[in-house]
């Protein structure tokens, strides 16, 4: 009985070459360089670089001083005055900026996680801009005779998922991120004792 169906080698060879549409189509990607179908979409906007954000947080890794040394109970100590403050405050940010960084980024992480709307509301923010950027590939979005980029793509995302973010309550979680940041950062920075290299550099410097 007569069908349709490739059987056999014919079989193989329609499956690679569907596999080869699917892989290996430079044309299909704005850049030459992507796939076509479902794997043309899966690429990253201009200006977003995942070896660029994997090499920034090497460096912060690397440069991260010992958590141990850190939260030394031994090395705080009230400072004898406000110009000792204001010289700890300085050199603490500059020596721990790394530790700093990832205390920022744990904070953001906790009120994210301990609030479920918050979620909702970064998935509708991401969801937007994901299908507004496969628009304009399909063809270029203008606005008021003017070419949608994508930090204006971003901006309309952000504007669609507003409702969402303040029923979430976003500007108390900024407000919390930022006043427990700074009351932490300030708070060791304050009280933590300066090392021997900074102290150094201290009674070095002119008068």
């Amino acid at each position: 009985m007569p069908s349709g169906a490739p059987k056999g080698e014919n079989c193989l060879v329609d499956m690679d070459s569907k596999a080869g549409d699917l892989f290996s189509a430079e044309d299909a990607h704005p850049t030459g360089t992507g796939g076509a179908g479902v794997l043309a979409k899966l690429w990253l906007p201009k200006g977003f670089s995942v070896s660029m954000a994997k090499e920034w947080m090497d460096k912060r890794r690397a440069s991260i001083r010992p958590w141990s040394s850190f939260v030394d109970q031994r090395k705080f100590s009230k400072p004898r005055n406000f110009g000792e403050l204001c010289q700890r405050v300085v050199k603490n940010v500059d020596t721990y900026n790394s530790n700093y960084t990832f205390i920022f980024m744990g904070l953001i992480l906790y009120c994210i996680i301990s609030s479920p709307m918050l979620l909702i509301a970064l998935a509708v923010f991401v969801g937007a801009f994901y299908i507004i950027h496969l628009k304009s590939q399909e063809s270029k979005l203008v606005v008021l005779g003017k070419e949608l980029n994508v930090p204006h793509q971003m901006s309309l995302a952000g504007a669609l998922s507003l409702p969402v973010f303040w029923l979430a309550g976003a500007g108390a979680a900024v407000f919390w991120v930022l006043g427990a940041t700074l009351f932490v950062i300030g708070t060791h920075a304050g009280f933590r004792e300066l090392e021997g290299s900074d102290m150094e550099e201290l009674f070095m410097e002119p008068v």
